[in-house]
């Protein structure tokens, strides 16, 4: 009978090769447990495989709109936040003006009422959220409407410029209480609703957009998600404030003041309409978006559910795998340990 002969060295190293692959196969194996699905999708599905990376792909698609609906959830909220403050500034407005009218409040408290109107309705249009401004429609990074009050501001320069058009002097020449209510009726219609209304509006007054912010709310619809300041009851507001800020702190005739106070009135009932049908249209975006993100959830459930079916593993299985390769790894270190201090002079001595 032949003998072999076995060397240390070659039984050193062949369990060295084990440990190893069974190094390799603890990390695999530490990654299922950990995740619950397997280390090598590509190995583990073979021809599957497409339609594993398919749903994944999908339902990264759908996390991301789901994602950007929070975002877009949490601008309308501010939105209509900042619309029921602009209702209540125009409501409180009204009921200075109807004071006015019954002769309950002097010329000066009419007119800071105006002024203030117009303060708080200017800073909550420039209201922004996260950098953006509200009401700018797609100019996000640009604030939508300028102060009336601040110097230089182009449109009060606009509105001082076409009373003297129209009258040949100032708001507080002597000469402005000879005004007729037949003629600031006039100058309302002729001159100062074109500035509101109007062209005028915007570049003066306004530096939102018309177009506003259109969002991808599920993966076949889009709404849009943003209100300008250009809304028609948001200019009547304004109108109605610089007006009533303006021509109230000059010298005009009391006859004139009864006309701004009712035209103003009137303006200031529309604005409310408006600011509250605004506020309603935010309210069926906001369910819209609210829906499609509950709808695409349920989606992402089925997707996921999908995924398991295809990529899972049972966890106890897996723990049960690496607890055998953790033991059976350190029982090879302990040998190879044992082998490494095998000697011929050992054997000899």
């Amino acid at each position: 009978m032949k003998a072999t002969a076995v060397s240390s060295a070659a039984i050193s190293n062949a369990m060295r090769y084990q440990q190893m692959r069974m190094q390799s196969d603890l990390v695999k194996a530490t990654k299922e447990s950990t995740t619950g699905k397997v280390a090598d999708v590509g190995l583990a599905l073979g021809g599957r495989t497409t339609q594993a990376v398919t749903f994944q792909r999908d339902l990264d698609r759908l996390n991301g709109i789901i994602d950007s609906n929070a975002l877009v959830a949490a601008r309308l909220t501010s939105t209509q936040d900042a619309l029921g403050q602009l209702s209540d500034v125009a409501q409180n407005f009204l009921s200075a003006l109807t004071s006015a009218v019954s002769g309950d409040s002097s010329t000066s408290i009419t007119q800071q009422a105006g002024a203030s109107a117009l303060q708080q309705m200017t800073g909550i249009l420039n209201t922004s959220v996260n950098g953006e401004y509200l009401f700018a429609g797609t100019n996000t990074d640009v604030k939508p409407v300028d102060d009336f009050t601040a110097a230089g501001s182009p449109a009060k320069a606009a509105f001082d410029a076409s009373f003297v058009a129209y009258f040949g002097f100032t708001q507080s020449d002597p000469a402005a209480a000879n005004i007729t209510a037949a003629q600031m009726d006039d100058f309302i219609t002729s001159s100062v609703e074109p500035q509101f209304l109007g062209s005028g509006w915007q570049g003066t007054w306004s530096n939102a957009t018309d177009e506003q912010i259109t969002s991808r709310i599920a993966l076949n619809e889009t709404t849009q998600t943003s209100v300008s300041a250009n809304e028609d009851g948001i200019r009547k507001l304004a109108m109605t404030a610089a007006m009533v800020a303006n021509l109230f702190s000059g010298n005009i005739s009391d006859a004139a003041k009864n006309t701004v106070v009712s035209r103003a009135q009137t303006l200031v009932g529309e604005a409310i309409g408006g600011i509250v049908q605004l506020r309603s249209e935010v309210g069926l975006t906001q369910k819209r978006v609210s829906d499609a993100s509950d709808r695409m959830k349920t989606q992402v459930d089925l997707f996921e559910k999908h995924i398991i079916d295809l990529e899972g593993v049972d966890p106890a299985e897996a723990a049960t795998r690496v607890a055998d390769l953790t033991q059976h790894i350190e029982t090879s270190f302990a040998l190879t340990a044992r082998l490494q201090q095998l000697s011929l002079l050992n054997y000899l001595t």
